[in-house]
């Protein structure tokens, strides 16, 4: 029985389709309003429809929040999948789901501060767009809608990439992101295609079974092709998380694209493809494959988390530096990756890290495009002095900084706290050591920006203003960080919530 099929008499069908899906239909409305908005509204006076998407955006957030919390145990919905199976509702879903449509509200804030930008309607109707595809895929069931959801949001991202056309960074990086992902989304569905020829389903969560029958046999030929599938799914996973060695177009489009959509990329973009890899490797791949997949993972949390914060420490540009950082932080969250085999722990620490991280770097490029705007560069010299100009802004950059390198009282601190535990917990002592040894690392360099903020003299005096929307998204970020980080409880029990609902009431 379905969940369309259970107590259908008592729940309108339609119901039963539009509850689970509600912030795709938020979003779809919201979509048609922005295009509506920009053909009727004044050039002059477009910085409304940014405000309009934003504000859009936290209410279809906090509608979803509503509705999960009231109807996702609902016996209505039992078995978690609707649309055929296309789509599971879970509370894994509803957690990512906040934080993509979070990070999408900020972005749309700050871009109404940067020329180009905040005037282009078509601007935030594409980053909506974006959303959709990056909710769709926080919730995929079905590799036919993980494949279609996923390219939905690259599509996207590869136009917002490349929006600026008289940039010629910003047409580069455009260029740059749609090559590497092209090839990698070629790589990554013939490996969807392989596990479909091994399996005959699509539905990801009646993949684990013929698999495992298909490992036990233990016919070489299908231990290869297995295997063949995990390397060419992981190409495509390595490529969206900016992961080594599939990172070589984060530095150049980070810095290229324009800063909103570079802050968007790095925070909505990652949380949407680790919460379907955190999906596809907790359900898809069956125990007796986990010694493959666990061991690649682990190699390459390794060498990603050492390699971006090595190369981070040589940055000059602070974008640059950010993309860095982010090619670490990828890192750090494959750690919570590899532990999920041995524990639910992992899953949730994964999920708090990744909304600590969507705080903590939507605070940083806010503070980027604000310097940028106003002294007219993005380098860490631009920064000197920052505290007497701005002390906002440099208290803002300086929490956000302390938080992705795991100082306390912050969020980023239980973060990376939560994702060490959780390896101790499944036996990866090691890979912990090294998460800990790379986090002081880091802690060089971000202090090291501290220190021109707050240190080094200004070549120009004088205060640096900045918007109410600006002030307002340093405002949430900010909180966000410091609540986080003092009453990590409630987060924690949520993320917890969410890993055990990942497998519970499989169809």
């Amino acid at each position: 029985m379905t969940g369309f099929e259970a107590a259908a008499g008592d729940l309108p069908l339609v119901l039963q389709i539009v509850i689970p899906i509600v912030a795709e239909i938020g979003l779809l409305i919201l979509l048609l309003v922005v295009l509506t908005m920009d053909l009727f509204t004044r050039s002059t006076r477009r910085e409304a429809v940014g405000f309009v998407a934003a504000v859009g955006m936290l209410i279809i957030m906090g509608l979803n929040l509503v509705i999960s919390f009231a109807w996702v145990n609902h016996p209505f919905f039992v078995e978690n999948t609707v649309l055929g199976g296309m789509i599971r509702f879970d509370m894994l879903a509803t957690i990512f789901r906040t934080m993509i449509l979070l990070a999408a509200a900020l972005a749309c804030l700050i871009a109404t501060d940067v020329e180009g930008l905040g005037r282009a309607g078509e601007f935030y109707a594409v980053t909506i767009a974006a959303t959709l595809g990056m909710c769709l895929m926080s919730a995929s069931a079905d590799l036919v809608m993980l494949f279609l959801s996923l390219e939905t949001a690259s599509i996207s991202l590869y136009i917002l990439a490349g929006f600026l056309r008289n940039s010629e960074t910003s047409s580069e990086a455009g260029i740059k992101y749609y090559l590497f992902g092209a090839f990698t989304s070629g790589l990554f569905l013939y490996g969807l295609s392989l596990i479909f020829g091994f399996t005959g389903t699509t539905n990801i969560y009646a993949i684990a079974e013929p698999l495992a029958a298909l490992l036990d046999e233990g016919a070489t030929s299908g231990v290869l092709g297995v295997v063949a599938a995990l390397l060419l799914i992981l190409v495509g996973f390595g490529f969206k998380i900016s992961a080594v060695p599939f990172h070589f177009w984060t530095p150049d489009v980070y810095e290229g694209a324009p800063t909103p959509v570079t802050a968007f990329i790095s925070t909505a973009s990652k949380a949407a493809s680790f919460a379907l890899l955190v999906r596809v490797f907790d359900v898809i791949w069956p125990d007796a494959a986990a010694v493959y997949w666990t061991g690649l993972l682990a190699a390459l949390a390794v060498i990603t988390m050492t390699l971006g914060n090595v190369l981070a420490l040589v940055q000059s540009n602070v974008k640059r530096l950010l993309a860095y950082s982010s090619i670490a932080q990828a890192g750090y969250t494959l750690i919570g990756v590899v532990a999920l085999n041995q524990s639910t722990f992992g899953v949730a620490a994964v999920a708090f890290y990744m909304f600590m991280y969507v705080l903590t770097n939507i605070a940083a490029f806010t503070v980027v495009i604000v310097v940028a705007n106003q002294i007219g560069g993005d380098d860490s010299q631009d920064f000197a002095g920052l505290h007497r100009r701005a002390p906002g802004l440099a208290l803002a950059m300086t929490l956000a900084l302390l938080s992705l390198s795991g100082v306390p009282p912050l969020a980023g601190f239980f973060g990376k706290f939560f994702l060490f535990s959780a390896a101790v917990d499944a036996g990866y002592v090691w890979l912990a050591v090294i998460g800990v040894l790379n986090s002081i690392v880091a802690l060089y360099y971000y202090l090291v920006l501290i220190k021109v903020m707050w240190v080094d003299q200004a070549v120009e005096e004088g205060p640096l203003s900045f918007s109410t929307a600006s002030s307002l998204v340093l405002w949430v970020t900010g909180a966000g960080m410091i609540i986080m980080g003092t009453v990590a409880g409630p987060w924690l029990g949520w993320a917890i919530t969410a890993a055990e609902n990942l497998t519970a009431m499989v169809p």
